[in-house]
C-alpha cells in the first residue's frame, strides 16, 4: 500500500515546482527566496469571483482580507489583548493595525534599515511583559563598514504619540558581510524570557567543514539566545569557549526565517531554507550542529550534487524533524506558529508554516517529534506566504502575503 504521506508529499512538490520557477527567475545564484519581483501574477489579491470561487470553504475555514496594499509584508505580532496588530514593511514601516476597523497607523521612531536585495526591515515580537514595559523588539538589517548584518533592537510603544519611543539596538550580529542575501531572521521568547534571534549565513559558498555555518567564532548560520536587553546568559552552551560567540545557541543554520515556541514542551522550533530543495523544520537543543552544509538534504543549484552528506551519516550532528529532500521540489519556509487558539480546537497543537515558492500555508500535525504534514491552506492562491500569527483572543490565524501590493488574510472558521 502507498505510504499517504509520502504521496502527499510528492503531490506537494509538484505543486512547488510549479509555482516557484517565475519566483526563482532571474535571482543572484538561483537562491529559493527572492525579492519579490512586483510580478502582478504573484503580488495580488484575488477578485471577489476569485475569492467566491476559491477552495478554503471546503476545508472548514473562511478566508478574509483583512488588510490590502501593504509593501512587502515581513513579519506580524499582536498586543496581548488584541487590541492591535504589529505589522512590518520590508522597506522599514513599522504599522500599528486594526484587523476589525482596517485601520493603519505608521509609526515614528522605526530605525533606518538597509532595504537591499533580502534585507531591511524583518520580524517584530513584543516583550513577554509587554503590558508593563510597552517593549516591541524589532530584527532588521544595517549597514556599516564591510557591507551589512542583521541587528535586533527594542523601544517602548507609545500608541499616544504613534511612535517607538527611545528606540535602541540591543545586539548586532557580526561580521558585518558584503551580501545582501540571507539575514535571516525571526525573534521569539520563550517562557523563561530568553530572546532567540535568527541569523543567516550570508549565502556563503564554500561548501565544506571551513564554512561560517560550522564556525562559532561568528553569528552567521546561526541561532542566538540573548536577554532581553541584548546581554548573553551564563547558560549559554559555548560560553567557556574563548573562540566561540557567547551568543550562539545552535549553528549549522542555512538561512532560518521562522521560530516557535511549542506550548506542550516550551521548545523552540526553527525553519530554514535549504540550497536546491534541502528546507528543514527542527528542534532546537542547546549547543546542536544542524549540519550546514556539511550534512545536508540540500543540491547544489542547477545540479543534482548534493551539498553535504545525509544527516545520519555525519557524527555530531542534529537531524531535521521534518525535511524536503534535494528533488522534492522543497518548501522555501518562513514565518511558523503553532496552534494554541480556540477557534479551531482540532488544530490545537499543530504547526503552520509560511511558504514563499510553496506558495501556500502548510499544516503540520506533531506527536512529539513525528511531524506529519496535512492539508495546507491558501494553496489555490498562489501567493508566496511570509509569515503567520494567532490572535491571542478571538484564536483566528493572520497571514501575510509578500508582494510589492499585498493582503494580510484572515482565517476563521466557516460558519
Amino acid at each position: 500500500m502507498m505510504d499517504k504521506r509520502v504521496s502527499r508529499r510528492s503531490l506537494l512538490a509538484v505543486v512547488a515546482v510549479s509555482g516557484s520557477v517565475a519566483g526563482c527567475a532571474g535571482v543572484t545564484e538561483g537562491d529559493s527566496d527572492p525579492v519579490s519581483s512586483g510580478d502582478p501574477s504573484s503580488s495580488g489579491t484575488l477578485t471577489e469571483t476569485e475569492q467566491a470561487n476559491s477552495s478554503d470553504s471546503a476545508t472548514g475555514v473562511a478566508v478574509t482580507e483583512t488588510f490590502t496594499d501593504l509593501s512587502n509584508p515581513w513579519g506580524l505580532a499582536f498586543l496581548p489583548d488584541e487590541s492591535g496588530l504589529l505589522v512590518t514593511e520590508q522597506s522599514g514601516q513599522l504599522l500599528l493595525t486594526d484587523p476589525e476597523s482596517g485601520d493603519r497607523t505608521p509609526l515614528s521612531g522605526v530605525p533606518e534599515v538597509h532595504a537591499a536585495g533580502q534585507g531591511g526591515l524583518m520580524d517584530v515580537t513584543v516583550h513577554p511583559d509587554f503590558e508593563s514595559n510597552d517593549f516591541v523588539y524589532l530584527t532588521y538589517s544595517v549597514a556599516g563598514d564591510g557591507g551589512s548584518t542583521t541587528r535586533v533592537g527594542h523601544g517602548r510603544l507609545d500608541r499616544g504619540q504613534d511612535r517607538l519611543a527611545d528606540f535602541e539596538p540591543v545586539y548586532t550580529a557580526r561580521p558585518f558581510v558584503e551580501s545582501n542575501g540571507h539575514y535571516g531572521s525571526r525573534a521569539v521568547f520563550d517562557s523563561e524570557g530568553y530572546l532567540y534571534v535568527s541569523v543567516g549565513d550570508r549565502q556563503f559558498k564554500n561548501f565544506g567543514p571551513d564554512h561560517v555555518g560550522q564556525s562559532l567564532d561568528d553569528d552567521l548560520g546561526s541561532v542566538l539566545r540573548l536577554h532581553d536587553d541584548g546581554s548573553v546568559p551564563d547558560s549559554n552552551p559555548f560560553l567557556d569557549d574563548s573562540d566561540a560567540s557567547n551568543a550562539v545557541f545552535t549553528y549549522g543554520n542555512r538561512n532560518p526565517q521562522g521560530l516557535a515556541i511549542r506550548p506542550e514542551t516550551g521548545a523552540v522550533w526553527e525553519t530554514e531554507y535549504g540550497e536546491r530543495d534541502g528546507d528543514e523544520i527542527n528542534v532546537l537543543e542547546a549547543g546542536g550542529n544542524y549540519g550546514w552544509p556539511i550534512a545536508d538534504n540540500s543540491c547544489k543549484y542547477g545540479s543534482d550534487e548534493e551539498v553535504g552528506v545525509p544527516h545520519e551519516e555525519r557524527e555530531g550532528v542534529v537531524a531535521p524533524v521534518y525535511g524536503w529532500p534535494c528533488g522534492s521540489g522543497g518548501f522555501p519556509p518562513s514565518g511558523t506558529t503553532f496552534y494554541d487558539g480556540d477557534a479551531f480546537t482540532d488544530w490545537r497543537g499543530d504547526l503552520f508554516v509560511a511558504g514563499t515558492a510553496g506558495r501556500s500555508l502548510a499544516h503540520f500535525t506533531v506527536d512529539g517529534r513525528e511531524v506529519t504534514e496535512v492539508e495546507p491552506l491558501l494553496a489555490d492562491r498562489n501567493q508566496r506566504i511570509r509569515d503567520v500569527t494567532v490572535s491571542p483572543v478571538s484564536g483566528y490565524l493572520y497571514v501575510a502575503v509578500d508582494a510589492d501590493s499585498a493582503p494580510i488574510y484572515r482565517i476563521a472558521p466557516d460558519e
